[in-house]
């Protein structure tokens, strides 16, 4: 399997060049659970730069850059030379969570198109379950009860998506694709075919009053944080499906509980959580109406994510525009 990930990290003409000039120092933090797995096809294509793996970082001034997944809060400050800081996720709001992070040194997320397409499956997928009513099926399985429930058409059933990024979109024009009647919110007003779009807090309100399955794919900044709670869960028809696959800040979880335990929101699909793994002891492990998946939803593929972490490396030795530089305003 190593082999076959550093025989295919680098196509798209991403190849080891060994004259490459000049030569750069590397922080490397990589994610806990696939450290090896980064490390050896990224020596084979940077073989001339010194690749530095944390706590290993030796001398903090000779850093020219870092490629973090969650680096400690206030280690990046440490490192006066450092020009550049490369996400090894998507996510970024770990990092801009840190007081301490250089403000002028440029930035740049992890953008895979992998993981796009594997979003927009997991999204698909767990629709499909809400509109089919697969959970209940499974609750009546437990108890051997044979009991068919009426259906609706995907034309009858409106989902809401919340967040219209790459992934949103992606998701969205999926489940057009499949029948169902799709709106989504976004910070600013995206067109997307086939779609009813809102943007704004009156459109967040009129998004979620529409919705009976609803998908939260929003990227974590201090406007986002939270924004599943009473007041918003409330808004939706009753009977509706909460379907959160980005971050577990996004959700006021003692609110979801209370939402599902009322009944007015029949079932929560959920991906992400506040701590993780998420504690054994918590009540989303033996709530009836809550399905939980282990942070799976989309997930890295080094095959494809590797050769972006190498372009951009070489742009930032060639002086040239980096790709996908977060807007720290924005919060990603």
């Amino acid at each position: 399997m190593m082999s076959e990930i550093i025989d295919t990290a680098f196509q798209g003409n991403i190849q080891p060049q060994p004259g490459r000039t000049p030569s750069l120092r590397l922080l490397f933090i990589p994610p806990q659970w696939d450290s090896a797995q980064w490390l050896v096809p990224l020596r084979a294509a940077l073989p001339n730069d010194d690749i530095r793996i944390f706590p290993e970082v030796g001398d903090p001034v000779t850093i020219d850059c870092a490629l973090v997944a969650n680096p400690p809060h206030g280690l990046l400050a440490k490192l006066p030379r450092l020009r550049f800081i490369q996400t090894l996720s998507v996510g970024v709001d770990s990092l801009l969570t840190d007081p301490t992070l250089p403000n002028h040194i440029p930035l740049a997320r992890l953008v895979d198109p992998s993981l796009t397409s594997a979003m927009s499956e997991s999204v698909v997928a767990h629709v499909l379950s809400a509109h089919r009513q697969l959970h209940i099926y499974r609750l009546q399985q437990g108890v051997r009860k044979w009991q068919p429930i009426s259906q609706l058409h995907a034309h009858e059933r409106k989902v809401g998506i919340l967040g219209l990024g790459t992934l949103g979109s992606a998701a969205a024009n999926k489940l057009i694709a499949l029948g169902f009647d799709v709106a989504g919110w976004s910070r600013k007003l995206k067109h997307i075919d086939g779609t009813v779009r809102f943007t704004g807090r009156d459109g967040l309100e009129m998004l979620l009053k529409r919705t009976d399955i609803l998908v939260c794919l929003l990227p974590l900044t201090p406007a986002t944080c939270g924004i599943l709670n009473a007041r918003t869960l409330a808004l939706l028809p009753q009977g509706a499906t909460v379907i959160n696959l980005a971050r577990g800040e996004h959700v006021i979880d003692e609110d979801l509980l209370n939402a599902l335990d009322s009944g007015h929101i029949e079932h929560a699909i959920l991906d992400a959580f506040r701590i993780e793994p998420l504690p054994t002891e918590h009540a989303y492990w033996s709530h009836p109406r809550v399905s939980i998946t282990p942070h799976v939803a989309a997930t890295t593929d080094l095959r494809t994510a590797i050769p972006q972490v190498v372009q951009n490396i070489e742009r930032f030795r060639a002086g040239l525009p980096l790709a996908h530089v977060v807007d720290r305003e924005r919060g990603y």
